[in-house]
This record gives structure tokens, C-alpha cells and sequence, in this order.
């Protein structure tokens, strides 16, 4: 006899299990599915071992230039090793984490892999195999919240050895001498500057016409001149022609802007291309459950066009980010919660456009809202602010003069349509400017708010102020 459950999560990411637990909290008997280790692919081969990573890398700089400081380290060296086992021991500690947060909210795990066999209007059946054991389940929502993984270059599939997708980059066999980063956004970059701070040569190519193309223009040309200023070399309107793992390294052909096409050698590649959403095998196919590109369509609360089954995270498209997957699991553990019957939740649907992005690069670089060219094309008329760290006391006392911070405001209202950060710790002050879209705030409010002095988020309220003419330390 199968297990019942009230509502059933197919994946054990930040969107998965965010889901179970809220569903959980409203009263509902879940039970949560996962196939590799709770927390999916953010907690242990994504955005927190990574950040490890880059911590190690960040401490390296510094002893690297603890001249700078008044401070000697003679040598300065690292352990890959060491720094690779400290990066996994974060994401294991945090697996752990994520175990006694199902217990503690009474979620049972099935290990295995899961298959939606069958949906209705009365309920969703999902059977799980591990190994030679088959679990049958029944439950009257099914959420799938399969995530994705890394996209495949056509003509050269990542080997682990020579030929790197971002889960082999987090446990290098070994040290990259000269490594070739292909694709430029979050990911790629991450990448490039943590290597490029352990002291390999780094080349990053980009078929577009700038880096990091998502975020605003003047970030992604700041970031391309800080980049070369710290030793990487750049080429964007590059296409990858070829790419071939030898004995020794990898030889790539690579198509520039000029048409000419240059082959290059270097020790290691990473594939940074983007992400393929996990929806085959899981049965999606046999209920007819609408896609779009591999991603699952859904409306603001997660809903597809099968009753019962719902969908958040990654498997839906973008933008993919663990914060906008947790988000999207309470809105539909809370809209499930609604349609069984709970009167005291009021769940809203998402709005992607207060979704915050952040890349934790050496320089970090963070966003909300419009870019200026996307507000312009909006058809709204802006007011821009940009504040220079070389303006702030703090970022000159930490001796991370270098960063700014634009604000976009419509001309008529005064809304908060976009912020823009790039800098040191920008990843930790954005927040201040999400908050501020959610709560429609207008400049006033921003430019009255109090700003503690000395902190480098002083600059976001210099930015405000300047869209307006009224920066003081500019």
C-alpha cells in the first residue's frame, strides 16, 4: 500500500526543501524525494561550497599584499588540497544541517529516484527506486523542484579532467596553470577570479559584446577593466569554434570579432554556457505537463496546467537563483495550504522583478530592478545616481576604494526602478535597495533615511542623493 502524504516535493534544493518545511508549518503531512544529497546542487556543489572557495582565495589575496596594511607574510603559499577540503566540509556541514531541519519539521525523506506516474484532480502518484526497491507514493499535491545542471558544449562534453563544468572546477585533480573560462555571468566569473587569485592565467571569452551581460553597462565595463587590471585577458565577441583535450591541456579555437580564428593551448577549460533544466524521466511527458525550452511553465504561484502538480526553482527558468527557488517554494506551500482548506495564509505571487542577483567576484557585483537601458527601453524617464567608493571613508579605510553605486529613478514618480553595486561587500548591502522596491519607496523616503557612519553603504545613500543633485562628498 502506498504512502500518503498531503503534499509530496520532488527535490531537495533550497527550493524543495524551503517548500517542505513551510507546508509543514501550515500543518500538512509532507513528504520530500531526493536522488543525490538534501540540499541539491546550492548547498553542495553550488552557491555555499563556492563561496568557500572564494573566501580561501580572498584571505590568499590579502596575504599577498599584506604590505598594503603595514603587515609581512614571508611566502605566502596554499595547499589545493586543504583549501578543496575545507570548501567540502561547508557543504557537508550544512547537508547535515538540512537532515535535522527535515526532522525537526516531521518531513519524511525518501531517498531515490522519483517519477510522477500519475495526477488528477484528486491527487499525484510518485514511485521512487532505489536501487532494487521501489517506494510507491500518493499525495494531493506534488511540487517538482528538480533543479538543473550545467549545459554541455555541443562539440566537446566536459571530461572532469581537462574539460571542467563547474561541480569539477569545486575539486580540481589539479591546480590550472592557464585556464580558459567560457561564458562570462555569474558562474564563469566566480570561477575566473578565484583561480586568477590562486595565481593562474586566466582567459575568459564571451560570444556577447561585454561580460556579465545581464548587469548594467557601466558595471560590466567596470568589471572588465578590473579583471585585466588584475591579470586576466578578455575577449568577448568570441565564439568558441573548437575545443580539444590533449595529453597535457586543452587546444581551443576561438572565432573573434574580426572573423580571424585564433587557437590558443591551455592547461584546463571551464564550461560556464548556462544551465539545462531536470525535467526528463520524471514523467512530466505523460501528463502533459506544458514546457518551455525544457522549462516547466507556471503561474505566479508555482501552478502548472495539471491540477496538483506545481513547480519552482530552476526547473522553471529564470532567473536561477537558490533565493528566488525558497521564495517560490512558501508562495506554493502557501497557495497548497490555501486550495486544502487554511483560511490564515494569503500567499502573493512572485515578482521577479525584486529578485536580486549577486556575483561573488573579487570585485562582488550586485543588482536589483532595471538596468538604465532596460528602464529607457521601458519606455520610463530616469533620474541616475552613481556615488565612487573613492568617495566613502570606510571602503578607503579598508582599502577597497574601488566601486560604485547607481541608482535608477523614474522621473514622474520617484520609484526605485533599479540599483546597481559593484565592490567590496555589495553582495551584503543590496538588500537595503530590495527592501526598498518591495515597500514602493520613493526617493524621499531614501534620501530622509539615516545611513551609519563610517559604512561603506553610506554610498548607496550618496547614489540617491546624486540622481537628485545633491551629493555631499562628490
Amino acid at each position: 500500500m502506498a504512502d500518503t502524504y498531503d503534499l509530496i516535493v520532488l527535490g531537495s534544493g533550497p527550493g524543495g526543501y524551503v517548500a517542505a518545511i513551510r507546508a509543514s508549518q501550515l500543518g500538512l503531512k509532507v513528504a520530500i524525494v531526493e536522488r543525490e544529497r538534501l540540499g541539491g546542487i546550492c548547498l553542495n556543489w553550488g552557491c555555499i561550497p563556492t563561496k568557500a572557495l572564494l573566501r580561501s582565495a580572498e584571505v590568499y589575496h590579502y596575504m599577498t599584499h599584506a604590505a598594503q596594511y603595514g603587515l609581512s607574510v614571508e611566502k605566502p603559499s596554499f595547499s589545493l588540497d586543504k583549501v578543496v577540503d575545507r570548501s567540502r566540509k561547508v557543504a557537508g556541514q550544512l547537508n547535515a544541517g538540512v537532515k535535522g531541519l527535515m526532522k525537526k519539521n516531521k518531513v519524511a525523506v525518501h531517498e531515490g529516484v522519483g517519477t510522477i506516474t500519475d495526477a488528477d484532480k484528486n491527487g499525484g502518484k510518485l514511485s521512487v527506486v532505489q536501487g532494487d526497491k521501489t517506494t510507491e507514493l500518493t499525495a494531493k499535491h506534488i511540487i517538482v523542484a528538480t533543479g538543473a545542471r550545467a549545459r554541455d558544449l555541443p562539440f566537446a562534453k566536459a571530461d572532469g579532467e581537462r574539460i571542467w563544468t563547474y561541480r569539477h572546477a569545486m575539486v580540481p585533480p589539479a591546480m590550472p596553470t592557464k585556464l580558459l573560462v567560457i561564458g562570462s555571468g555569474a558562474i564563469g566569473v566566480e570561477f575566473a577570479s578565484f583561480y586568477n587569485d590562486m595565481g593562474a592565467e586566466v582567459t575568459i571569452v564571451e560570444m556577447l559584446d561585454r561580460i556579465m551581460p545581464v548587469e548594467d553597462a557601466e558595471v560590466s565595463e567596470f568589471m572588465t577593466k578590473q579583471l585585466t587590471k588584475f591579470g586576466m585577458t578578455i575577449k568577448t565577441k568570441t565564439g568558441l569554434e573548437k575545443l580539444e583535450a590533449t595529453a597535457s591541456g586543452v587546444k581551443a579555437a576561438m572565432k573573434g570579432p574580426d572573423g580571424k580564428v585564433e587557437t590558443a593551448e591551455f592547461s584546463h577549460a571551464i564550461v560556464a554556457i548556462g544551465i539545462v533544466p531536470n525535467t526528463e524521466n520524471i514523467g512530466l511527458d505523460k501528463l502533459g505537463i506544458e514546457t518551455d525550452r525544457g522549462h516547466i511553465k507556471t503561474d505566479g504561484y508555482g501552478r502548472t496546467n495539471v491540477d496538483g502538480i506545481w513547480a519552482i526553482g530552476d526547473v522553471t527558468g529564470a532567473p536561477w537563483l537558490a533565493h528566488k527557488a525558497s521564495h517560490e517554494g512558501v508562495i506554493a506551500a502557501e497557495a497548497i495550504a490555501q486550495a486544502l482548506g487554511n483560511k490564515d495564509v494569503h500567499p502573493h505571487a512572485m515578482d521577479k522583478g525584486n529578485i536580486p542577483g549577486c556575483t561573488y567576484s573579487r570585485p562582488q557585483v550586485a543588482s536589483v530592478g532595471f538596468t538604465e537601458a532596460k528602464a529607457k527601453e521601458a519606455g520610463y524617464q530616469v533620474k541616475v545616481g552613481k556615488f565612487p567608493f573613492i568617495g566613502n571613508g570606510k571602503a578607503i579605510a579598508l582599502g577597497e576604494a574601488e566601486g560604485f553605486v547607481k541608482t535608477v529613478f523614474d522621473v514622474k514618480t520617484g520609484e526605485l526602478l533599479g540599483a546597481h553595486m559593484v565592490g567590496a561587500e555589495v553582495t551584503e548591502m543590496i538588500q537595503g535597495y530590495v527592501v526598498a522596491r518591495q515597500l514602493e519607496t520613493t526617493e524621499a523616503e531614501l534620501m530622509e533615511t539615516v545611513f551609519a557612519h563610517p559604512t561603506i553603504s553610506e554610498s548607496m545613500h550618496e547614489s540617491v542623493l546624486a540622481a537628485y543633485g545633491r551629493a555631499i562628498h562628490i
